[in-house]
């Protein structure tokens, strides 16, 4: 994984009435082509779509700025350029262009984000696996995402673009912002099932596993039993993840000394689904301190002071938006396999100094694979029993939350999934 990817995951992983309209509009109703109606039929090897997280896949952006933040910043571009994941870009003096063109501007008075003026950010490959395979374009090797599970995947017989595609998003904004992306989901979901005879397994990975359980659960049943086989589920933080405190408070540069934390932070704050990702009360004890100063200590219960008192008030509004999304934990109604992984250091408290919030803390670790706590990742065991479709977990302890797409063991399970009956 690249260092970068590593370094700001969950960091930096709204009117909803007519995004719900939407979905709920359900399918386009139009058979199954193949083995619709004969049990004697046995489909092909289900198509497969893959729903990455939190900073993974690549964004492009094009450029007409009324100004630029450094004089070595583009003002106007021609054409688009990769704006996420461009080493090239996260040097000193560079990584300035970079913050201001990839930063969100959140409106307080409509609750929506965007990008500043001049700014037009686009998800490139929708339908492909290219911008989530490599976030490096030039498929360097710090690049690597989920080409591992998709090579693996063709060498059993998948074609990419085909019955293997991914769904990137704009890994910024949260689901209420993103409408028009579950509605291609929903149709690419139905037209690969159509195509194929059967239906689609998902996977996801980190945050992409709350998208996902957003779109299931804004599904109707009949749709789901008729298009989705089962969700494969990777690294979820079903309950948020410890350190998006520390990304919110004082940046988070994962020692990498060529990059400010602080500087780093006023990007990391603007993406909604930094303040999304925060520790969820229904699996967090109340009544423990994640963050403390020398004048105060913050629980889950204690947000609102916490944005107030780091100087980040849009934050707080930016956590209201967001905030029940899913913390239900509705069962997606589908066939769940949820595999995590443990026994790495991960972050689960922190201790400033008098110099608070603008210092880096010390940190106390705890159980999880290094950046989604333990306590997190084993929520979907909340579904067990609770809907007729099978929740299997699956632990893999040593797996780092990244490196699990490129495990030999995620590999086999998952094989193991789209070619079982």
């Amino acid at each position: 994984m690249a260092a970068w990817y590593r370094m700001t995951t969950f960091c930096a992983l709204l009117p909803t009435g007519l995004l719900l309209l939407l979905l709920l509009a359900g399918s386009s109703g139009k058979p199954l082509e193949k083995c619709s109606g004969d049990e004697s039929c046995v489909p092909p090897r289900p198509p497969v779509v893959i729903i990455p997280g939190d900073l993974g896949n690549q964004l492009e952006a094009k450029l007409d700025k009324p100004s630029v933040v450094h004089y070595i910043c583009y003002k106007k571009t021609d054409t688009f350029f990769t704006l996420w994941l461009n080493l090239e870009l996260l040097v000193p003096l560079a990584i300035d262009c970079w913050i201001d063109n990839i930063r969100l501007i959140y409106n307080t008075t409509t609750h929506l984000s965007s990008s500043p003026p001049g700014v037009d950010v686009r998800v490139p490959g929708f339908g492909k696996t290219y911008p989530l395979e490599y976030l490096d374009p030039s498929k360097r090797d710090v690049g690597i995402y989920f080409f591992t599970i998709v090579q693996a995947m063709v060498e059993w017989g998948y074609t990419r673009g085909d019955d293997v595609r991914g769904a990137p998003y704009d890994w910024r904004k949260a689901p209420n912002e993103n409408k028009d992306y579950f509605l291609a989901l929903q149709k690419m979901v139905e037209e690969m099932a159509n195509k194929a005879g059967g239906p689609v397994v998902l996977i996801a990975h980190s945050m992409g596993n709350l998208y996902t359980l957003y779109f299931l659960n804004h599904q109707p049943q009949a749709w789901k039993d008729r298009y989705i086989k089962a969700f494969v589920s990777l690294g979820a933080p079903w309950a948020g993840v410890a350190k998006t405190l520390r990304v919110l408070t004082s940046g988070d540069n994962n020692h990498i000394p060529v990059i400010s934390s602080l500087k780093i932070r006023s990007q990391q704050r603007t993406a909604v689904t930094t303040s999304w990702m925060l520790p969820y009360s229904h699996s967090w004890p109340k009544d423990q301190v994640l963050l403390q100063t020398p004048t105060a200590n913050y629980t889950v219960l204690d947000y609102e002071r916490l944005y107030s008192d780091i100087g980040f008030v849009d934050g707080w509004l930016m956590r209201q938006d967001t905030e029940k999304l899913v913390t239900n934990l509705t069962p997606p109604g589908v066939a769940v396999h949820c595999l995590y992984g443990s026994g790495i250091d991960t972050s689960e408290a922190f201790s400033y100094s008098d110099k608070f919030p603008d210092v880096e803390p010390a940190v106390a670790y705890g159980d999880g694979d290094g950046t989604v706590n333990l306590q997190s990742a084993m929520q979907c065991k909340r579904w067990l029993g609770k809907q007729k479709q099978p929740v299997t977990l699956q632990e893999l302890p040593g797996n780092e939350h990244v490196n699990i797409l490129l495990n030999a063991t995620t590999v086999a399970y998952i094989k193991n999934v789209l070619f079982s009956p």
